[in-house]
């Protein structure tokens, strides 16, 4: 019997089964009947109708800087706050400095074109530059 197939390598853990504890885990949860049931706290979200308001320039504005850099800043302080529980989590990180970066570039757009505009949202979103 040299073939392959019939070879299997087996370890023993000390508990003397031959599966590594993370799937003697997932195979007494299949046998079980009971439900496991894990708590969940949702974290507070970010609202955008709400910043939409707060922000507009005029009735119907959904899409000026000054929208979307609040918009921004909603989602950055949601994400950092994410990111000090979960240290390890780099994909959120990455696109937690995509978002900081898009938002650098639009409060350069606003501080070349409306100077007054850029100070007051600085003001009303408490950044520093």
């Amino acid at each position: 019997m040299t073939d392959l197939a019939s070879r299997q390598v087996r370890t023993v853990t000390p508990a003397g089964t031959s599966l590594p504890s993370f799937w003697r885990v997932a195979r007494d949860l299949q046998r079980s009947s009971t439900v496991v049931q894990l708590n969940y706290i949702p974290m507070p979200t970010v609202v955008k109708p709400e910043i939409i308001a707060e922000y507009k320039t005029h009735e119907k504005d959904t899409g000026s800087s000054e929208v979307q850099i609040a918009l921004l800043t909603a989602r950055i302080n949601h994400l950092t706050e994410h990111l000090r529980t979960h240290r390890k989590d780099f994909h959120s990180r990455r696109g937690l400095l995509q978002m900081a970066s898009r938002r650098r570039k639009l409060l350069d757009y606003l501080k070349h074109h409306n100077l007054p505009k850029y100070n007051e949202l600085l003001q009303k979103l408490n950044l520093r530059k």
